[in-house]
């Protein structure tokens, strides 16, 4: 297994919308192990949901683990939302937005379809902080962030903080 680089704001590339996952290429050894590289990546970063967009790989899929002991992956390729219910302010932060965090609104219960990492067809309902991290991670592959939720002078200030950071940084 290998980390991936995470792609981080302003870059262009977290734009791009991605495309449906081949059904059949999804019990191919070389997906299956980006797969796991993409757990790997998130645990390490740390993190609880990481989308194919965010390690520049534009197809639709994402790996979330949202509970505490990291021992619960779920993996969801060509996912959709069919159903939402209710609405629910929670901060979210971002692996690609990194030590920024802003309260989003989103729906409270969504039923999802998508596919496993065995390719069996699966829908779940869900709540909570997973319905969060579903439908952030799903705004990834639609080549939005969640910084889109916040004003246009907030998004401003998040890309200067980000800019200062990585100055620091490279000092």
């Amino acid at each position: 297994m290998a980390l991936l680089p995470i792609l981080e704001f302003p870059d262009p590339r977290l734009r791009t919308v991605a495309t449906p996952v081949d059904p059949a290429r999804i019990a191919d050894a070389q997906f299956q192990s980006l797969i796991d590289d993409m757990f790997e990546t998130m645990y390490e970063a740390p993190g609880i949901g990481l989308a194919a967009s965010q390690v520049d790989v534009h197809q639709r899929f994402m790996v979330i683990d949202v509970s505490e002991e990291k021992s619960q992956p779920m993996v969801f390729i060509n996912p959709e939302i069919v159903a939402r219910d209710g609405e629910q302010v929670y901060q979210e932060g971002c692996l690609s937005v990194p030590g920024i965090f802003a309260d989003v609104t989103r729906a409270d219960r969504i039923t999802v379809k998508y596919l496993d990492r065995t390719a069996k067809e699966c829908e779940l309902d869900v709540d909570g902080l997973l319905a969060v991290c579903i439908q952030h991670e799903m705004d990834h592959l639609a080549g939005k962030l969640f910084v889109d939720y916040l004003s246009p002078l907030k998004r401003e200030m998040v890309r200067k903080k980000l800019a200062k950071q990585r100055r620091q940084a490279a000092a």
